[in-house]
């Protein structure tokens, strides 16, 4: 098998196999206060310095969830937003849209920003969306879908001009860019996108900043969040943390070279769906005209490759993201995405090209 869909997930670092293995038989619970206990909140505390160390000097608490989307719940739907207005762009990942939307039905606003062909949202429609009555901003940092890298810190500081916070989904790029947390209020992340175990993710919130509990219970996480930490998934998020710091030049350079053979294993007849200047490399979205996508992944099966987000895989939808830049339905239902990094072989690229390509010319014949 050829796996180009590390946009869904990525594969699990041996490093972060070492780190969590012991776990599997050190039960105790991280909040008991024997010496089990202990052992394993020892471990957790751990592991958030060095997920947080990622983030740079920029003061603020790291709290550990279950995973991305309910760091963006957390964010999104805190009680003092009451009313007020929540801003956010047409192509963040559903577990935004869904929740800004979710708002609607509870007396809150919601402004829901286009973006142009590139991917990347105009700034002027953000000021003009901007207003005392905004509460928050929302933005992806780099597009689960195609890539695109929006201009954060820029929306950072109109949010803070407006009186607004700023949470930003910055799944896909954790480890991989610089975070823009001089310029957020909160930032979301997840361990599976980064060589780490599924289950875990977490949500950054800059000093100063009070947001209510989303799930109430024990309070086991500074207050904010209930529910017994798994001391495993902490420390194979923070093996995952630590690597990706000390392998994120290697990793850059690396994917940069897959980026350039793929662009020429693929060939003429594709188009790039969003913007190439502004985007994470590690992203190759590609449409050919009149391709069905179906029948092409029914035919390769030996080839992990999407069609759009995981998450909306099997729907039946053309995706969000490639509507909202200009596409079509029918473009947007011939789009492919190929998503690579740390441990994809150049060798593979070109394999998974060359039948790709061969499959989509036995469909014009």
């Amino acid at each position: 098998m050829i796996y180009l869909d590390y946009q869904a997930t990525t594969p699990l670092a041996p490093e972060v196999r070492e780190a969590m293995l012991p776990w599997l038989d050190k039960f105790g619970n991280p909040h008991s206060p024997h010496r089990m206990g202990r052992e394993a909140a020892a471990a957790v505390e751990v592991a958030r310095e060095q997920v947080a160390a990622l983030f740079g000097d920029t003061p603020g608490r790291l709290i550990f969830t279950s995973g991305a989307t309910e760091a963006a719940n957390m964010a999104i739907q805190h009680r003092p937003l009451d009313d007020r207005r929540v801003v956010t762009i047409a192509t963040e990942h559903a577990c935004i849209l869904d929740t800004v939307r979710s708002r609607r039905g509870h007396g809150g606003e919601a402004a829901i920003l286009p973006v142009g062909t590139d991917g990347i949202v105009d700034l002027d429609d953000a000021g003009r969306a901007l207003g005392r009555n905004t509460a928050l901003v929302c933005a992806m940092l780099i597009n689960n879908e195609i890539g695109a890298i929006q201009p954060i810190a820029q929306l950072g500081r109109m949010a803070r001009g407006a009186g607004a916070l700023m949470f930003c989904d910055a799944v896909q790029g954790y480890g991989r860019v610089d975070l823009p947390t001089e310029d957020c209020d909160m930032i979301a992340i997840s361990a599976h996108k980064i060589h780490g175990p599924k289950g875990i993710g977490a949500l950054w919130i800059r000093d100063g900043v009070e947001i209510d509990p989303l799930l109430h219970g024990g309070g086991q996480e500074q207050g904010l969040r209930s529910g017994t930490l798994s001391p495993m998934l902490c420390a194979g998020f923070g093996a995952a943390a630590a690597v990706m710091a000390t392998r994120r030049e290697s990793d850059a350079a690396h994917v940069s070279a897959l980026w350039n053979a793929g662009l020429a294993a693929f060939g003429d007849g594709w188009t790039i769906n969003g913007s190439v200047e502004h985007r994470y490399r590690g992203n190759l979205n590609l449409r050919r005209d009149g391709l069905d996508v179906g029948r092409l992944m029914s035919e390769l099966r030996d080839i992990a490759f999407s069609a759009g987000s995981a998450c909306a895989s099997g729907s039946g939808r053309p995706s969000h993201v490639l509507r909202a830049i200009g596409l079509s339905e029918a473009e947007a239902k011939s789009s492919i995405r190929i998503g690579f990094g740390r441990y994809t072989t150049v060798e593979e690229i070109e394999a998974a090209a060359a039948a790709i390509n061969a499959a989509a010319a036995r469909q014009r014949e």
